[in-house]
């Protein structure tokens, strides 16, 4: 195959092959049907020189990029998927051994007799949020372009001086500024010991507990939890995101202040609310998207002609095929009819039929390794759907076993942000608005004239360097290019990809003069985490950046997408640079979106600008408007 198709050989300039392996010596084989012979510990990597690949246009680049991920993804070889398997099997053995602790257990050996009891799922919830306010879960390794350090989590936040992000500093004393302080360092570690002293405790009586228990989580060790994450959540939006707080923390307040029926109730309605709330939001144009670019990136889906297949006509059209819209709607059924199924189910053999089907579905996207990697929480939903559909039907523990009054409060608190979301999403973050991988995100792209990028080192404190950087030290500098343009290429597949190339392309000189990043790297390097939120990546942490790197004028141009609400068909947009601040906001059209190729092939998409500095004075750190 020739590089314009993508083939997954080596690049001939010699350099080391990406992403903790060796560079392939030769061609991969093709075998009949067109099956890969994959590499256990080799990359596939596009058919190109590096020497003179970085010389090519921006936008020929890309379509090389792009190509190469429909046929192979990331490029990921098998070793780096079992790194993650092996850290699976790591968060599942970890929580298990601390719950044996628990009083009244008999030891990890004697599991079969105490994961049924309710203590035991409170403590796999908290170490599952330990194990993500760490750092160790999701953004955590090479697919999250984290590989050395492979984590940020602790690493960045027990510094000082590191980046945080205040949620409302205007209007919450004691939360403005920008940097880290030793306050917040030592909330951070209190947050972390009140999750550990929960995590080694014995139970409490509670009412309305089982006969058999031996008892639930003491109250009065929650409330420390509790408080202490919604402060450091004041001072840093960052850390809240992280703790995935709107199912963990919520869940948290059930345990502390819900009796035991009440309690099991209202953790089945966050699951419905998540279940929901993810299905709702995949209704759009976006998804099928998304699931065309993550199967190509799984491991277990080899071949190439079949990955062809997820899009309308390889290679020359990349938009999803009616195959990727297919396998989108099935999810999407799946999301919103299995759990009402679960939710009203007093029949055991639908109930059981129904979680052999959510099982599955939660096992398949742990198995697609999506970019992200949300794999810890993914097995943990497995492990809740089993536990409280499972052993609490129903008919001793369904809707109608608790007061109307606290039902309608429960429903309606854990409707609210998934309701204002979807119209408002400028306001709500799309965790809280549970509108996961559902492709409809506000995102950013940011594009540094050459040489400037340095300065997020130099002049930032954080855990590690940018990613071009760790890949460089690791690398070379070539393949180090090429990968961070690897991650361009996959948010291009995407629906609003197209429109962040346009937008750059409108508001630098020309494309070749600069360094495009992803704004989800940009964030995750400079913050310690980062989720799929451009919020995070917005106006606020653009100030931020700024106030430490004094970029000059053209240096550094963002383009900002926020998602589309549900009521119209159109998405918002703002352009900063980061020494003006904004330069233009506007809207661009869902349809035109949709249509066009990852690269531009038929020239930049429409967009209806609305506003531009040259007209008004400029709002940098304003926020976005709401579309």
């Amino acid at each position: 195959m020739t590089a314009e198709r993508g083939s997954a050989s080596v690049a001939r300039s010699g350099a080391a092959a990406p992403l903790f392996c060796k560079r392939r010596s030769s061609k991969v084989d093709i075998l009949q049907e067109g099956t890969i012979a994959m590499s256990f510990t080799e990359a596939d990597f596009p058919d190109v020189d590096l020497a003179t690949f970085k010389h090519r246009p921006y936008l020929d680049r890309l379509k090389v990029l792009t190509r190469h991920w429909a046929e192979f993804g990331v490029g990921t070889p098998w070793s780096v998927h079992m790194l993650y398997v092996a850290k699976i099997v790591t968060y599942l053995f970890t929580g298990v051994v601390i719950a044996s602790f628990t009083s009244g257990f008999g030891g990890f050996w004697d599991i079969g007799a105490f994961w049924t009891q309710p203590i035991f799922y409170q403590k796999m919830l908290l170490w599952t949020m330990l194990f993500e306010f760490l750092g160790l879960g999701a953004s955590s390794g090479p697919l999250a372009f984290r590989f050395s350090p492979p984590i940020g989590g602790v690493l960045h936040w027990l510094r000082p001086n590191t980046i945080r992000l205040p949620p409302w500093p205007s209007a919450i004393p004691f939360t403005k500024g920008s940097r880290r302080t030793w306050f917040d360092v030592a909330t951070y570690l209190g947050v972390v010991a009140s999750l550990v002293t929960l995590l080694l405790s014995d139970g409490v009586s509670k009412e309305g507990q089982p006969a058999d228990s031996v008892g639930l989580l003491d109250p009065a060790l929650l409330l420390p939890l509790i408080v202490l994450l919604a402060i450091a959540g004041l001072r840093d939006k960052t850390l809240f995101l992280a703790a995935r707080s709107e199912q963990y923390w919520v869940a948290a307040i059930f345990f502390a202040f819900l009796p035991f029926v009440e309690m099991i109730v209202g953790l089945k309605l966050i699951m419905m609310a998540v279940w929901w709330g993810a299905a709702f939001s995949k209704l759009g144009r976006h998804f099928s998207f998304v699931v065309s670019a993550m199967m190509s990136n799984a491991p277990w889906f080899r071949s190439p002609r079949l990955k062809r297949r997820l899009y309308r006509n390889y290679p020359d059209d990349l938009r999803p095929s009616k195959v990727a819209s297919f396998i989108a709607h099935q999810g999407t059924v799946i999301e919103f009819v299995v759990p009402v199924v679960l939710l009203f189910s007093s029949n055991r053999l639908v109930t059981i039929c129904a979680l052999v089907v959510i099982v599955f579905f939660h096992l398949f996207i742990t198995s697609m390794f999506p970019l992200g990697v949300p794999l810890e929480w993914n097995i943990f939903y497995v492990f809740s759907a089993v536990y409280l559909f499972g052993l609490y039907p129903a008919d001793g523990y369904g809707i109608g076993s608790i007061s109307p009054m606290l039902l309608l409060a429960l429903v309606l608190g854990l409707s609210l942000f998934p309701v204002l979301g979807n119209f408002f999403p400028a306001r709500i973050s799309f965790l809280w608005s549970m509108r996961y991988y559902a492709g409809n995100w506000a995102t950013t792209q940011w594009a540094f004239r050459k040489g400037s990028e340095s300065r997020l080192n130099d002049k930032i404190v954080k855990a590690a360097p940018i990613q071009a950087d760790q890949l460089t030290s690791l690398y070379g500098r070539d393949v180090a290019e090429l990968l961070v343009e690897k991650a361009v290429a996959w948010r291009s597949l995407h629906s609003h990809g197209r429109a962040l190339t346009t937008l750059i392309g409108n508001h630098v000189d020309s494309y070749q003069n600069y360094d495009i990043r992803e704004g989800e790297f940009v964030a995750g390097a400079v913050l310690g985490w980062s989720f799929g939120d451009g919020h995070l990546h917005g106006a606020q942490l653009m100030e931020a950046i700024q106030e430490r790197c004094s970029f000059a004028p053209g240096e550094a141009i963002v383009v900002y997408i926020e998602s589309q609400p549900v009521h119209n068909l159109r998405q918002r947009y703002r352009v900063y640079d980061l020494a003006v601040g904004e330069i233009e906001r506007g809207y661009i059209d869902v349809a035109d979106m949709i249509t066009a190729q990852p690269w531009l092939e038929d020239g930049p998409i429409r967009v209806h600008p609305q506003w531009s500095h040259a007209d008004h004075r400029s709002s940098f750190g304003k926020g976005v408007v709401e579309a």
